[in-house]
Formats: structure tokens, C-alpha cells, sequence
């Protein structure tokens, strides 16, 4: 029996707090554990159509990500199989999702549809925090998440080794820069970024529609 290809990826955006725990998950797991060459981690970020390559060479694929399921934050459900392009796109939290589910669709269409399929999703609990890190139900959820894909793995007969010492930090899959204690410690104050949307750009925005608005005709004025 030919040794079949994995693949375990995170996805999700670093910058909106939540949504990148994902991508936090796989970076932990790369640190912690040691696997075979027929195993490969990656940071999969926001990447969409470009990961459909990767996709198609997995007969084993492994996605970590945070997933509004309507349950209580913090939630773990884990989907198997032909279900999860459903639960990627039932409530979409960010247009990577969407973007993820075109990469299944089109890895299936080029005949190269992965064979065993594993979501390990997280009710996120904030996401509208732009500049933000994961909240700590979120961290305390990254352990049992990888946990879930080693079991995930141990039906096929393929595990990884604890490694003695974990990676350094700066030994990551994505950006250095990125890393998570540069990126909370680096992090400019509410005071000084605002993290919700910057008021002088929306006092701009609402500026413009006033004035907008008052360059209609008369009778759409009177339709307002």
C-alpha cells in the first residue's frame, strides 16, 4: 500500500483576533511535534485558489479553523468527510472561507478530490478586533485541537514524535513578524489604533453620503 500524502493546514486571518486560530493551531502543532515526509504542515492563511495544488496531492487533508457554528464560544466540532464544504460555508465568518470552499470544489473538478477530509473548527469568540490576538478560551482550545488531529491521524496508522525541546518561536511556518508574542507585545494601544474602525474615517464616510445625498435630484431627495 502506496504511504499516503497528508496534509495539515490552518486557516484564517492572522489580524482579526479570533479568525487566525487556525493558523496559531498549526503553527503550535509544527513546534511540539516532529512527523514523517509523507506529513507537511502549513500555514495556510487567507490563500484561497492558490492552495488548490496542495489540496489535490493530499489523500489525507486536515484543516484547523475558526468556524461560527452557532455554539457556545470556544466550542470544538469536529466534520468529517463530505460535510465539511457545508459547514465552511452554512455562516460565513470571513471570505477565506468562501475561498476555501472553491479550493475543495476545485480540487474535486480536477479530479484530485482528497480521500479523507478532517475539520477541527473553533466557535470563535471575538472577531470584530482588527489588530487583535486570540482570545484566551481560544488559546486554551489550541491543545485539544491538535490532540484531535493526532487521534485523527492514528486511524491510518501514522503519528509524530514530541520533540524533546519545542521549536523556537521564530521557527514558524508563517511570517516571523507574525509570531505570536512579537505580535501582542508590538500591538499599538486602543488609544493610539483604533481597533474598530478608525472615527475619522468613518466621520469622512458619513461626510460624503450627507453630501452625496444633497446632489440628488429633487425627487430622490424626497424619497429618502
Amino acid at each position: 500500500m502506496e504511504t499516503p500524502k497528508v496534509l495539515i493546514i490552518g486557516i484564517g486571518n492572522l489580524l482579526w483576533a479570533d479568525e487566525g486560530f487556525g493558523v496559531r493551531a498549526v503553527e503550535a502543532m509544527h513546534r511540539l511535534y516532529e512527523w514523517p515526509g509523507n506529513v507537511r504542515l502549513m500555514d495556510g492563511g487567507t490563500q484561497g485558489l492558490y492552495l488548490v495544488q496542495h489540496v489535490r496531492e493530499a489523500d489525507i487533508l486536515i484543516v484547523f479553523d475558526a468556524v461560527d457554528y452557532g455554539l457556545p464560544p470556544g466550542t470544538i466540532k469536529l466534520v468529517e468527510g463530505d460535510e465539511v464544504p457545508k459547514f465552511l460555508g452554512a455562516k460565513k465568518i470571513s471570505l477565506h472561507q468562501t475561498g476555501f470552499q472553491e479550493v475543495l470544489a476545485t480540487a474535486e473538478l480536477l479530479g484530485g478530490a482528497t480521500q479523507h477530509l478532517y475539520l477541527i473548527g473553533v466557535q470563535p469568540v471575538e472577531l470584530d478586533d482588527f489588530g487583535g490576538s486570540l482570545r484566551d478560551e481560544m488559546k486554551a482550545r489550541i491543545g485539544p485541537a491538535i490532540q484531535h488531529a493526532i487521534d485523527f491521524l492514528a486511524r491510518f496508522g501514522i503519528g509524530g514524535r514530541l520533540r524533546d525541546v519545542p521549536l523556537l518561536e521564530t521557527e514558524t511556518l508563517a511570517c516571523e513578524h507574525m509570531v505570536m508574542s512579537r505580535y501582542e507585545a508590538q500591538r499599538p494601544s486602543a488609544e493610539d489604533a483604533c481597533r474598530f474602525g478608525d472615527p475619522r474615517v468613518l466621520v469622512m464616510t458619513e461626510q460624503a453620503d450627507v453630501a452625496a445625498a444633497d446632489q440628488q435630484p429633487p425627487q430622490m431627495q424626497g424619497a429618502r
